[in-house]
């Protein structure tokens, strides 16, 4: 009876040490199916992706205009003597033939109305009227009343409003891209959009920034200062109706040589497809090559690095 009921305890010890391997082994497989299925996700890169986008594309550069006036009238003493009066105030418009100085020539100035006296009929005043030349406003302003000043010194500068445009500094290498008679855009400091038209080019070249000058004649009423720099926008392409993708959509080698994008081909796979280049236009890239469908699927967040053909997963579009 001892006997039976030791084998009996033996043989219930073997299956309970059985049930515990079964246990553990399951416990096991479920880790590694675990582990597996997390491994396929991990390798799924998230991504982003857009269509491509057929529009009109436009690519400018913007460079810097000053404003100016080509023609400066100089006013000039006639006389040694000093100055009597003054009607000239900086920044003040003044009118061909308005008298801006009066000079008491030295002479006068030394013998007072002697002459006069002497002799009545001789009505010598010593007095010389100096006239504006020309139409505009005085920039500069050299002398004051009482000063000393000699034959043929200045005593003033006159710009000439008529004269007044922007001068844009066109580096030489875009020069095919502005003709005589094109319209340019500019824009002031504050947003303000003007439209200037080209009138002519400077006949040298800056010998260091190898830029030349373009003469911008504007049609505005607005009084704009000199010295003032604006935006002056110039086309130097366009096209009408062509397919385009962001560029972060683009990738690139090492050298800038190569261009290609990741395209889908399912809803988990993307493949490297190369590309050319065109047009740039503010964030977007025109692609001449190849032709892509409204339907394909650019990715354009997410592709960097990804092989040639990559497992992605979708998490926005």
């Amino acid at each position: 009876m001892k006997k039976w009921i030791a084998q009996y305890s033996r043989i219930i010890q073997l299956h309970f040490v059985a049930g515990i391997a079964l246990l553990l082994f399951s416990c096991q497989s479920k880790d590694k199916g675990g582990d597996d299925d997390d491994k396929k996700v991990a390798s799924e890169t998230p991504v982003t992706v857009t269509a491509v986008d057929s529009s009109a594309l436009a690519d400018y550069v913007d460079l810097n205009a000053t404003s100016t006036t080509l023609q400066k009238n100089y006013v000039k003493s006639n006389a040694n003597g000093y100055i009597h009066q003054v009607n000239a105030q900086l920044g003040h418009n003044v009118s061909k033939g308005q008298v801006l100085f009066i000079i008491k020539t030295k002479e006068a100035q030394a013998i007072g109305n002697t002459i006069n006296v002497l002799d009545t009929s001789f009505k010598f005043s010593g007095v010389n009227k100096i006239k504006a030349s020309a139409p505009g406003y005085i920039s500069q302003l050299s002398h004051q009343l009482g000063d000393y000043v000699q034959d043929g010194e200045a005593l003033a500068v006159i710009s000439d409003r008529s004269s007044f445009v922007f001068l844009m500094q066109l580096p030489y290498e875009l020069r095919q891209y502005v003709k005589a008679g094109q319209n340019v855009g500019l824009t002031l400091p504050g947003g303000t959009k003007i439209a200037g038209t080209v009138s002519s080019f400077m006949p040298s070249v800056d010998t260091v920034a190898q830029t030349q000058g373009v003469v911008l004649k504007i049609n505005s009423g607005q009084q704009i200062p000199e010295n003032l720099v604006a935006k002056a926008r110039i086309l130097k392409a366009s096209k009408n109706n062509t397919q385009s993708l962001p560029k972060s959509a683009i990738l690139a080698n090492e050298t800038q040589t190569e261009f290609w994008v990741m395209k889908l081909i399912n809803e988990t796979t993307a493949v490297k497809v190369p590309v050319k280049e065109g047009i740039q236009s503010g964030d977007r890239v025109e692609i001449l090559s190849p032709k892509f469908s409204g339907k394909d699927r650019i990715v354009i967040s997410g592709n960097y690095g990804l092989p040639d053909t990559a497992k992605v997963k979708i998490v926005a579009q």
